[in-house]
This record gives C-alpha cells, structure tokens and sequence, in this order.
C-alpha cells in the first residue's frame, strides 16, 4: 500500500506542472472599482471551482501545503506545512508526513494533525463548499488549531497561549476590538489575511449571514469589521506581502479545485476595493518647535503633534533648509553636527499616503564648543538590543559602547551571527562620534520572503555608499569613506520597503590622516550640484584624477580620468541621486550628486 501512495503522490506532484491559471482568468475585472470588482472577482472565482469534499483535503495539501520551499530557514523536506507551527528560521520543533499522523486524541503539540478552518465552520453550520475551500481550510496541529479555536486573528497584547514557533492568543491590542485574538507569526500573516479576504469574495452573497465570527459585519459588501479591514490590509501589504511559496501554493489549489485566490495574483486589489478612495487630506503644520539642550555635536528638538483626517506617519526634519531626518515621535536629538555653530530647524508632517503639511515654526540653536564626545570608533553586536519582539516599532538601546543606537521600523526577535536587528522599512542611526570614518563593514540579510535591494549609508547628511542583501548571509564593506571629525552614521532607503532584513557585526574604523599629496583629493569640487546637464570637476592640482560615477543600485554609468579642471556632459543620465568617486593615487572619496 505504501508503494501505491508514493505512485499516486508522484502523480500529483508531476501533473501540478501542467496547468496555471489562465492569462486572461481576471480579464472581466479590468477597471473595476470598490465592490463592483469584489463582486465581478466572485463571479470569476466561483465558475470552475470544483468542491472535492471534505475527506479529499488531505491529499489536496499534499500539492498546496508541503514543505518543499528552498528559501533558508525551511527544511525542503515535503512534510506537511503548518502555519502555527512551521518555524521558518530555523529547524522545526516536529514535523508530519503527508498520509500519517492524521488527529484522533491529542493533549500537546507534535501529536498529530487536521484541517483547521480559518473561518470558523460554526459561522457557516459546516456547508459546503465552504467546509472543503483549500484556499481557507489548511492543514495544522491539532492542538494548536483546538488553541485557537474560533478566535479572531488580531495581534496579541497581554498572551495567555503560545506554540511552539511563537503564534500566540491572548488580550488584543487592536484598535476596535478589545477581545481575545490569535496571532499567527509574521511569515505566515498575509497568507491568513489574504485567505479571508478571499472567502469573503467567494461567499459574498452568503458572507452577511456568517456573524457569529465577530470579524465579519453582517453586510455582503464590506462583509468585514472596519477594524478587520485595517489589520488585515497591513498584513497583506506591509507584514508578510505575496510571496514565490504563496504563489506555487495559489497555482497548486487551482489545479486542485478549479479556482485562485485573486489576491494573491493581484495584491493590488483589495485596496481597490476596500480603500478605492486615495487619501489627499495633508496633516496639519506642526507647531511649538523648540530646539535646546546643545552639545558639541547634537540637538534637542520638541514640537507639538499634527492632526490628519487619516493619522499622521512621520514628521520630516529639515536643518538649514535640508531635509535630513524623519521619526514617528515629537520630539528627536539631530546628531552629527559640528561645534561652534548655528542651526536653524523646521519640520513637516506626513500621512501614510505621503501628504505633506507646510513647515512649522523655525527655531535655531547653537551648538557648544566643549570638547566633548567620545573618541572611539563604532562596532556594535546588537547583543544589547531591547528584548526580543515581533512587532515593528521604534527600538532604542545602549550599544556596545555605551552610546545611543535607534531604529524605526524595526524588530528584535531575529538572529544572524548573534541577536540583529530588522528592519522593514526604517531608519538605523549610529551615535555620533569624533574620531571620523575610514571604512564601514556590516552583515545582511533579508528575512522570511522577498526581493534582492540595497539601503544608503549616510555621513553627515551626504550619501556615501549602498550596502546589498538577499536571501544569504552577506559581508558588506564601503572602503574609503574617510570622512574625519564628528560623524553621524545613518542607514535608511530600503528599495523595496516590505522586504525585512537583518543587520548584525556592524563596525566602522576610524578615519586616517592621508599623505600631504593625498591631502589634494579633499579639494575636489563638484558644481553645480544638483546638475541638470553639465558638471564641472575642479580638480584643484594636476595630479591624475579617476572619476567613477555610480548610481543607486551601485551600477557604474561612467568613469574618466582627468589631470585638469574639465567639465563633463551628464545629460544621458536619468534624474535622480548619483555617487561620484574620486580617486587620487591610493585615496578615494565618495560624494553624492543630484541629477535634475
């Protein structure tokens, strides 16, 4: 007999690769809006699908919820995936084989498993084909499926359960809903979110009658509570985005039951259906700007918050007309800035959807001339990192050594070498130090799914290099910053900023006297500066001078040498940020320019 089973899993596992989704599947939902595109993709996903009973979604997982993704932290053993418990960051605490381990009693996890429905089948009386939808019904541990029970998906504020890869129940901390949620673990939130989004569409003209399951609203058109829909959202496009394993997943349950699930082939509409209408309303100005508090090298700013229609996202800074800082708080520390001198600040606010308010009050300040700051170089092993955390918020600590670190959009639950830090879409801002900057090293990398990208490491303002990531562990060195006196260090623009990735070993040397001849390359002048077509190079010596232009992803677009002043054409290069590297016998510096 188990000869047989391997045959027909081999069948199956073979016949997937025959069929796809058509091309033109969505062809009738093409510029449709709100729920008139919900209704037309109900249409859609309801004609072909094929109900295959409830006693068939064993074998129906053996296609759609395996473990045969070659992505690190998966075991690529064909063991049945499971979201509550599958830990994709490292070995799983248990794993079941397709075809065994099937639930009849159970007291504890790594006993056996079953088909936990993710809406409840109370809500619906056990119909079908609701019963039997794929798309909503996967396989799990039969204890953690009993620990969620009927339970709303939400994220948890005090726990009162939790599995063994970390999704847990206990008090919301949702805005609008004060009762008991599950929350899965991040990898696996926008596959949960997407699969209610989808039964919500399929069922529509049934879904206004399933209100014992509290996160739905008793309507067909919105079908779910607003603050359902919120969540739900930033699970899909912010949390845990449509990934290749979802993508194989979706294609396998159509092969399966004669239908996809729209929103994992089209992320972009659930928020043409449920948020069609895009937020135009700009915050109002922050005011009460206040700078204090100066040191040699820092600044105290406080302001009084902004309101929006929607909620303020961020607060940009502006120093001297620059904008060269950005928190979620009112109040930030400007870093990086030299003594002795006059600063002028004002900020701006932001929503989510990118309105910008008009500048608050202009306040200035003046920095203090008392030799102080600290000598040493930065290393830091993110070993000292708040404790451990899922969720992504602003972290502060006190590195290694002893100064002041801060990352936005970042999380504290994830290892490389030792703990890390990971960042979505955030900023990482080293302490400011007096001793310069020669060479700057850090390992990367990203985190759960995603897209190879870059983020920019910033001194003092000005970009100097990018640092790569990808699915494997990377060593990143940007040789040749030298950049002396105080630094600020920043590391922000994540190209793709749903991608989330992890940061750890991060150090910097100190910068290093160059020769007296080298000491020429500091005299390099670039203008004008933003250039919309010709650049000046004003060498300022007749020593032999490489010029290499890169632009943000580190693609070289140009390179000459030059031994005068010469002026070059940059007319064929696209607008945007540009780094320019000037090489002088065996010095090197980098400076950003702006193409208009």
């Amino acid at each position: 007999m188990k000869n047989l089973y391997f045959l027909i899993l081999a069948f199956i596992t073979t016949s997937i690769g025959f069929a796809q989704i058509p091309s033109n599947y969505y062809d009738s939902a093409n510029g449709l809006t709100g729920y008139t595109l919900k209704t037309q993709l109900k249409n859609i996903i309801s004609n072909g699908h094929s109900d295959q009973g409830y006693g068939s979604l064993y074998s129906g997982y053996v296609t759609t919820h395996s473990d045969n993704i070659a992505e690190t932290g998966y075991e690529n053993d064909n063991t049945v995936l499971l979201f509550y418990t599958e830990n994709p960051n490292g070995t799983d605490p248990y794993v079941f084989n397709h075809g065994s381990n099937q639930c009849g009693n159970y007291n504890a996890e790594g006993v056996c498993h079953n088909r936990e429905h993710l809406i409840p089948q109370s809500s619906f009386n056990s119909q079908s084909p609701m019963q039997s939808d794929i798309h909503h019904v996967i396989p799990s541990d039969g204890f953690a499926n009993g620990q969620r029970g009927s339970l709303p998906f939400g994220t948890v504020g005090s726990t009162n359960w939790t599995s063994q890869n970390g999704s847990k129940r206990g008090n919301s901390n949702v805005a609008g809903y004060s009762g008991t949620v599950f929350e899965p673990i991040d990898e696996f939130k926008g596959d949960i979110a997407r699969a209610i989004l989808y039964f919500v569409t399929r069922y529509e003209n049934t879904v206004d009658g399933y209100t014992s399951f509290v996160m739905f609203n008793g309507t067909e058109n919105q079908a779910l509570e607003s603050w359902a829909i919120d969540m739900l959202l930033d699970w899909h496009y912010n949390v845990d985005p449509v990934d290749q394993r979802e993508i194989d997943r979706n294609d396998a349950a159509y092969n399966y039951q004669g239908n996809a699930n729209p929103y994992v082939d089209h992320p972009e509409y659930a928020n043409l259906i449920w948020n069609p209408t895009p937020d135009t309303e700009a915050p109002s100005n922050p005011t009460n700007l206040v700078a204090s508090n100066p040191t040699d090298n820092s600044i105290d700013l406080t302001w009084t918050a902004s309101t929006d229609n929607i909620g303020v996202a961020s607060y940009d800074i502006y120093v001297d007309g620059d904008n060269d800082f950005s928190t979620s708080n009112t109040s930030f520390t400007v870093t990086g800035l030299t003594a002795d001198t006059g600063y002028c600040f004002t900020i701006k606010a932001k929503d989510a959807a990118g309105n910008e308010s008009g500048f608050s009050n202009q306040d200035c300040e003046m920095t203090t001339d008392n030799g102080s700051g600290g000598s040493d170089c930065a290393a830091e092993t993110f070993e000292l990192i708040p404790t451990n955390s899922g969720s992504y918020l602003e972290r502060t600590w006190t590195g290694d050594n002893g100064l002041m670190w801060t990352a936005t959009d970042a999380r504290t639950d994830r290892t490389l070498t030792g703990r890390a830090i990971t960042l979505r879409n955030g900023v990482l801002t080293l302490p400011t130090t007096s001793g310069g900057i020669g060479t700057l090293t850090l390992k990367t990398q990203r985190e759960f799914g995603g897209s190879s990208g870059t983020f920019n490491v910033n001194v003092n303002g000005n970009l100097v290099g990018t640092i790569n990531y990808d699915d494997t562990v990377q060593t990143i060195t940007i040789p040749n910053i030298n950049v002396e006196n105080n630094v600020s260090v920043v590391i922000d623009g994540n190209s793709t900023g749903s991608n989330r990735v992890k940061f750890d070993d991060l150090s910097y040397t100190c910068y290093s006297a160059l020769s007296a001849e080298e000491f020429d390359i500091a005299n390099v002048k670039l203008y004008p500066n933003p250039v919309k077509n010709n650049l000046t190079i004003d060498l300022k010596s007749d020593l032999d001078t490489n010029i290499e232009i890169y632009d943000i992803l580190g693609k070289k677009v140009f390179q000459s040498t030059l031994n005068k002043t010469s002026t070059i054409n940059l007319q064929a290069l696209k607008t945007g940020i540009y780094i320019v590297k000037i090489t002088q016998d065996n010095a090197t510096i980098s400076k950003k320019l702006i193409k208009q």
